[in-house]
């Protein structure tokens, strides 16, 4: 670092090292750098923005406008010595729009710039920079710091330059008039429909010239004026990206008072046929029919009249009327309900699929909301002689339906037909089982088996869920690993002990048919808890650390775990060696029970603290308090062993060793204080190296030599350094033969982190 600021102040001190300095300037100049260097440290300064060399400009920009066609831009930086280290980048980072390096942008990085204190950095905008609060900011690497942040900039990447197209909801469809009239009271959005990833732009929208508030790619107005926008690339950037969109004129108009005029009836029979007419007919003005809300007739120039006949399927409904036009407002109509006058409702009362059991029957049924019904059911498409009445019951496999026929009422005779029902003679029968309730195996400790769903298959190999129609008619029983369960007869059987574990089955009867199901596995928690506990919870050397439980496991298998890892012990009590989560897992009833966890934890010796350095430099008869903390008892000790002490403070007055043994629980840790009177030498300037076993090292006084916190540094005359050491023995020079002259000049630094403390001169003479 010394030939660093030598180097930098020949630079900027050539007249005075024009001519070879003597040793002894040498040395002044050296030790003034020295200090320099440490009473200021690197400086590095904030970034400003620069000219840009290619351009042959030489005015700093003041805002930043990017695009495809130009993105190159200057900052100039500067900064102080002492040097950095020959492995140093720097690096230009960019802040978020708002100034926050929360999650800086790296823009720029240079590593052969390490003698050179002022330089250009080169960058160009990310394609997402918009916003006017963009800061710099320089990070050395070596050493680590950072300089002042810039001043703030506005600074926008232009990617999106054509004019915006703006258009109602962002349909796509530019009124050919430019025009939007809108009702008093209503409102209408107006929207960019042409540009891409739109939301990730800042827009200026205006009304008859008037900035808004608005920011986004759409608007919602309710007053008149001429509307149009253009992107936000901030006030230098804006008028150079030609996006002003089309204009479009929002007209605030009273409501025309649009409806639907009176129709002749609203309850038509099928062959009645009406016309709904709006009650505005003005010239030119477009019509749009709905029904239910959907349009039942699209938009249409004089389309103000819709025809509706009562023998269309689905006609019945709300409907409406929309108009627009030039001069009016867009309005909708309310409401005209059209019904049919034969409406009623036909539902089947039996399931859509039966199975007739041989000799047996089965009842169809229909219901109707018809005020004067007649019935005819059919089998298999041909009408069954006699059967006209909302009942009927059959004997026969096919497929029955009924048509039901409204006889009463202002229209003709309606009719309507009824779902079909399958009836089918049954091959077999197929019955699944299932848990009726959530089950997790070893985890719950009830639960229901019930039959799922029963399946006939009839002559053609269909498949028909009878479950609702057969469920009740057949008869059980439940069998647990193959053998009968004694009173389990029912549909469902509840199981609610880990006693009853097993593997279940069901036998089915019904007639002549006897179906077996699949085995259904049943695995209960017990229910039981087992507790493990220790006789300690802090391992430490000569700590016996046992974990045991009085849960009973004789003849029961059992092991032990350690961070869910399996360990390799069979007893009943085991002793913990190593940190961390105990637990005892027992198969019980064919399941795992997991025990508490156990958690041991290492000793933390850093909870006995000393409030003094361990080693005590004070002038003979003087005294120093040490205070301890963190355990639950202490001892005190002198060199010969006596125990001087047992409380947690302790006043040494005299030279020596002195050991703290302090307990914490069932762990103990010791502390190691020296005392030791200070020395009243001066620093010496002279060593004589010559081995003679006098003066051969540099001696310090242990106020400083021996000190964790002192940093003792030796440079020779060239400013190259042979010695950094904290903590320093008293140990240097190691050996007379690093010495190339007979008298050679060092220099000295002693500091206390950043603190010099003392520096001067060494003379070794061999």
């Amino acid at each position: 670092m010394l030939n660093d600021l030598k180097t930098y102040y020949t630079q900027i001190l050539p007249t005075l090292m024009k001519t070879k300095m003597n040793q002894g300037l040498g040395a002044l100049l050296l030790l003034w750098l020295l200090g320099l260097a440490t009473a200021t440290g690197q400086t590095l300064n904030k970034p400003t923005p620069a000219a840009n060399p290619n351009l042959g400009s030489t005015t700093p920009w003041t805002s930043a406008c990017g695009s495809e066609n130009f993105n190159e831009y200057y900052v100039e930086f500067t900064w102080g010595p002492p040097l950095v280290a020959s492995t140093n980048e720097f690096i230009l980072e960019l802040s978020n729009a708002n100034g926050s390096f929360a999650n800086p942008i790296e823009l720029d990085r240079v590593s052969d710039k390490n003698t050179e204190f002022d330089f250009l950095f080169s960058f160009n905008l990310p394609t997402d920079t918009r916003g006017d609060g963009y800061k710099f900011r320089v990070r050395s690497t070596n050493p680590e710091k950072t300089s002042e942040v810039s001043d703030a900039f506005s600074m926008y990447y232009i990617d999106y330059n054509s004019p915006i197209l703006i258009s109602k909801d962002g349909n796509g469809t530019i009124p050919p008039s430019g025009t939007i009239d809108v009702c008093t009271g209503a409102q209408v959005t107006l929207a960019a429909h042409n540009v891409p990833n739109a939301d990730n732009y800042i827009y200026s929208w205006y009304r008859s010239g008037t900035k808004l508030s608005s920011t986004g790619p759409s608007i919602t107005v309710s007053e008149s004026g001429l509307y149009f926008v253009e992107m936000d690339y901030g006030a230098n950037c804006s008028g150079s990206a030609n996006t002003i969109s089309n204009s479009i004129e929002v007209n605030i108009n009273a409501p025309q008072g649009i409806a639907i005029n009176t129709p002749t009836k609203t309850t038509l029979c099928s062959d009645d046929t009406i016309t709904l007419q709006a009650n505005n007919t003005g010239n030119g003005y477009t019509y749009t029919w709905y029904k239910d809300g959907s349009i039942v007739q699209p938009a249409a120039v004089e389309g103000a009249t819709l025809s509706v006949s009562g023998s269309t399927a689905g006609f019945e409904g709300d409907y409406q009327v929309e108009v627009e036009g030039d001069g009016i407002c867009l309005e909708r109509s309310a409401a005209v309900t059209i019904q049919s006058a034969g409406s009623f409702t036909v539902s089947l009362d039996n399931p859509t699929n039966l199975v007739l059991l041989p000799s047996k029957t089965e009842t169809l049924t229909v219901s109707t909301d018809a005020s004067t019904p007649s019935y005819q059911w059919y089998k298999n498409g041909t009408a069954i002689s006699g059967a006209t009445n909302a009942t009927i019951t059959v004997s026969e496999v096919g497929d029955y339906h009924v048509t039901v026929t409204e006889t009463g009422g202002t229209c003709s005779s309606v009719t309507k037909t009824s779902e079909t029902t399958t009836v089918v003679f049954p091959q077999d029968f197929a019955i699944t089982i299932d848990y009726l309730n959530t089950y997790e195996a070893c985890i719950s400790t009830s639960v229901e088996l019930t039959v799922a769903s029963i399946t006939a298959t009839d002559a053609n190999g269909n498949q028909i869920d009878v479950t609702d129609n057969l469920k009740n008619e057949f008869t059980y029983q439940w069998k647990k690993d193959n053998t009968t369960v004694i009173g389990a007869s029912g549909a469902t059987l509840s199981l609610v002990n880990a006693s009853e574990n097993g593997t279940y089955s069901l036998t089915a009867t019904l007639d002549t048919f006897t179906v077996n199901t699949i085995e259904l596995p049943v695995v209960l928690n017990s229910g039981e808890n087992i507790a493990i506990s220790s006789d300690g919870n802090v391992l430490c050397d000569g700590v016996i650390i046992t974990i045991s439980t009085d849960y009973d496991l004789t003849g029961k298998t059992y092991e032990w775990y350690l961070n869910n890892t399996k360990l390799d012990i069979t007893t009943a009590s085991i002793t913990a060696t190593e940190v961390g989560n105990y637990q005892l897992r027992v198969i019980t009833n064919g399941c795992p029970i997991i025990s508490n966890e156990v958690v041991i934890t290492a000793f933390d010796e850093s909870i006995v603290q000393l409030d003094t350095d361990s080693n005590l430099v004070f002038p003979e008869g003087e005294s120093k308090v040490v205070n301890a903390s963190g355990a639950d008892s202490y001892a005190w000790f002198d060199e010969t062993n006596n125990n001087i002490s047992t409380s947690s403070s302790i006043t040494l007055s005299e030279e020596g060793t002195y050991i703290l043994l302090a307990s914490s629980g069932n762990c103990q840790i010791s502390r190691t204080v020296t005392v030791s009177y200070r020395d009243n030498f001066d620093i010496p300037n002279v060593v004589t190296a010559n081995g003679d076993g006098a003066n051969d090292l540099w001696v310090i006084p242990n106020t400083y030599s021996r000190q964790a916190n002192v940093t003792v540094t030796i440079y020779n005359e060239n400013g190259e350094e042979v010695l950094n050491q904290r903590d320093y023995q008293n140990n240097w020079p190691s050996s007379s033969l690093q010495f190339s002259k007979k008298n050679q000049l060092f220099y000295y630094k002693i500091q206390e982190g950043n603190k010099t403390l003392r520096q001067g001169t060494i003379t070794v003479i061999r």
